[in-house]
């Protein structure tokens, strides 16, 4: 098991995982949980260039993929001043489902995170996903609420998620 930077080459991929996920997201969704929507080709593209969008592999394969940023002021509005690594967009290669990547994503985070002067790791969902909350609950991460931005140009529903290192 590995962990790298996603490269170029990886684009084809990653959105194959994101489509995956969301046929998967719809496939649970009801009627309050809002499923992602389709990402622009630029926003991969400049994540991958920045050393933002994140891989592991598996025996060659890449089993998930995600991003990082250092802010996000957009969601977390006045909390983005807390020094904190945010995840977005984590999505599992169906064959790998059922091994705790979000723990293993949560380990690399603390130490990506401490390495790079940051106090929290900070995710969000897209809509009051239950599961998904229940889910990153059990790695550790404090539910925040749902919360009503102030700018949503461009957003999904969000809920708000953190873990204090």
């Amino acid at each position: 098991m590995n962990i790298q930077n996603c490269t170029m080459a990886d684009i084809d991929e990653i959105f194959r995982l994101y489509r995956l996920a969301t046929a998967y997201q719809r496939s649970k969704a009801k009627a309050t949980v809002t499923v992602w929507p389709e990402f622009e080709p630029a926003l991969i593209e400049s994540e991958i260039a920045e050393n933002r969008q994140w891989k592991l592999i598996i025996e060659g394969q890449i089993a998930c993929v995600w991003a990082t940023t250092y802010t996000d002021e957009q969601i977390w509005e006045e909390r983005n001043a807390d020094p904190s690594v945010y995840i977005h967009r984590i999505a599992t290669n169906p064959e790998f489902k059922g091994q705790n990547f979000v723990g293993i994503i949560v380990d690399w985070a603390r130490e990506h995170a401490t390495k790079n002067g940051k106090d929290f790791i900070r995710l969000d969902t897209i809509g009051h996903n239950v599961n998904l909350i229940a889910h990153y609950q059990k790695a550790g991460f404090n539910f925040l609420g749902m919360f009503h931005l102030k700018n949503t140009v461009g957003l999904p529903r969000t809920t708000t998620m953190r873990r204090r290192l």
